[in-house]
């Protein structure tokens, strides 16, 4: 059986795409949570991970240490990562590796938290050319491909890379169009999902990294995660 390497829930949104993917995919893993700590170190994550870094998936003697890689490891022994018609297929691998690469502004100013809710002290021109970024994204999915996912009617890696997206624009109060806002509630209730989410908000482990990078995109006015 795979075994998949994550780090906090709350936290990671690399780990959270390969791990949403294979469990919607209802691909069989083993799950193995290293925490993100202010005691944690790289060294720790080596041991498992040729880049300290997660997620992490291990095949038998195979070890694949990036999401994107993974994503297309995967693709290669299981049906349904990628859609099946090869524009559909092409376009998910374009809008993948442009999620995997792009969006710093979205990345640096909305940092990875599932159970905070945060009202922004300002959306500079930079996260809006982000945001604008994703609405168009989202259009040019949903109408070529025919929803209700980006590249059609099933949940493929395409919108697993996204899904991070999701629970940033819940946790900030983001703003995009309204189809998009739709596909970001079409994400947060798959079961894949709720399920992340629910395990997030239980956890009772901060990193002070993290945290200050949250409180500082504004007022922090809710938080559901469990207190220690």
């Amino acid at each position: 059986m795979y075994r998949l390497f994550i780090a906090n829930k709350n936290y990671s949104s690399w780990s959270l795409r390969p791990w949403v993917l294979m469990t919607e995919l209802s691909i069989p893993f083993e799950e193995n949570l290293f925490v993100f700590s202010d005691d944690s170190n790289w060294d720790e994550f080596r041991t498992f991970s040729p880049s300290g870094l997660v997620p992490c998936l291990s095949d038998g003697d195979t070890t694949i240490w990036d999401s994107l890689a993974i994503t297309e490891y995967l693709a290669e022994k299981h049906p349904g990562v990628w859609p099946e018609g090869s524009a559909a297929r092409a376009w998910s691998r374009c809008a993948s590796a442009e999620m995997h690469s792009g969006f710093p502004a979205l990345r640096n100013q909305c940092s990875m938290s599932c159970g905070q809710r945060v009202r922004m002290s300002a959306i500079d021109s930079d996260l809006q050319k982000d945001l604008d970024r994703l609405d168009e994204l989202s259009a040019q999915g949903l109408e070529q491909f025919g929803g209700p996912f980006l590249a059609g009617d099933s949940f493929t890696a395409v919108d697993a890379f996204y899904c991070p997206v999701a629970f940033r624009v819940q946790v900030y109060g983001l703003s995009l169009s309204e189809r998009a806002m739709q596909y970001v509630q079409r994400l947060l209730y798959t079961n894949s999902m709720r399920a992340w989410y629910d395990a997030a908000i239980k956890e009772t482990w901060r990193e002070a990294a993290h945290e200050k990078l949250i409180a500082g995109a504004g007022e922090v006015y809710a938080d559901y995660r469990a207190q220690s």
